[in-house]
């Protein structure tokens, strides 16, 4: 396909789903047929199936042979929401309360950003994975995880696909102690799109966060990139201060409920299925 006529495709797909999602078209109503909407928007039926394939990926449209192209009913599915002002805890609850799978797993010299991040000596290795997230089937986060290589040697690739990493790492004998993160927006690559379900070029959060342990060393480098549709960023503010120097500050967080002693049955630290 051509670059203007993925262009033209990815055009029409954002903005019948702008209508969708904004409730400009109602759940269960009737699009116009492929003519109809090519004529409209003055494109060719191809580029006009493409957007409609991409709208029925997401779930957004369905398809009744000799029927038409519907707006499908509006999903009950709510986003995962991540609470920044609390973010290991909330790491931990995410990996228990979503599934993962592993894309890929290896061990090598990190880049250089990354090296420097994990305050890594010269040619020091790190574990590499690739994760998707996933939330009741839907994937909505894609990870790139560097963890220097002698943590990530206490576990195994099994391990890691099946349960949180933040659990692995502190199982590992590091504890986390601080992380630095960095939220922006970025446009899906190939892989990215792929893995989360989305149209090359769509809009996602991304967020780069170094865990430190309590001496300042790195444990853990993330690169993550989250469909928007499905994650979200959650921080209650508290207005503090007095005359002009009144300002919004971050809430405190409630206390998160200490760890279970080291002797408790084993049923009691069992991931539920």
């Amino acid at each position: 396909m051509h670059a203007a006529e993925t262009s033209k495709t990815h055009l029409l797909y954002l903005l019948l789903k702008e209508r969708i999602t904004s409730g400009a078209v109602a759940p269960d109503q009737r699009l116009p047929s492929e003519p109809a909407l090519a004529a409209q928007y003055g494109l060719s039926r191809v580029t006009v199936r493409r957007a409609l394939d991409g709208l029925a990926q997401e779930g957004l449209i369905t398809r009744a042979a000799g029927a038409g192209t519907f707006v499908a009913p509006v999903a009950a599915q709510a986003p995962m929401v991540a609470d920044l002002s609390n973010v290991l805890a909330h790491l931990v609850q995410m990996g228990r309360d979503t599934r993962v799978r592993l894309l890929a797993f290896s061990y090598g010299v990190p880049p250089a950003p990354v090296a420097r991040a994990l305050r890594l000596a010269p040619g020091e290795r790190t574990q590499h994975s690739l994760r998707v997230r996933y939330l009741d089937d839907v994937p909505f986060s894609y990870l790139s995880t560097h963890v220097p290589e002698r943590i990530g040697v206490t576990y195994s690739e099994a391990d890691l696909a099946t349960r949180p990493l933040l659990a692995l790492l502190e199982q590992s004998g590091v504890a986390a102690d601080k992380a630095d993160q960095t939220i922006s927006a970025t446009l899906a690559g190939p892989e990215a799109a792929e893995a989360l379900g989305v149209e090359v070029g769509s809009a996602l959060l991304s967020m780069t966060r170094v865990v430190l342990d309590a001496e300042g060393r790195g444990i853990e480098h993330l690169a993550a990139l989250y469909r928007p549709d499905k994650h979200a960023f959650h921080m209650e503010l508290t207005r503090t201060g007095g005359g002009s120097a009144r300002r919004w500050e971050p809430s405190s967080p409630a206390p998160t409920p200490p760890p279970k002693a080291a002797g408790a049955p084993a049923k009691t630290r069992r991931r539920q299925p």
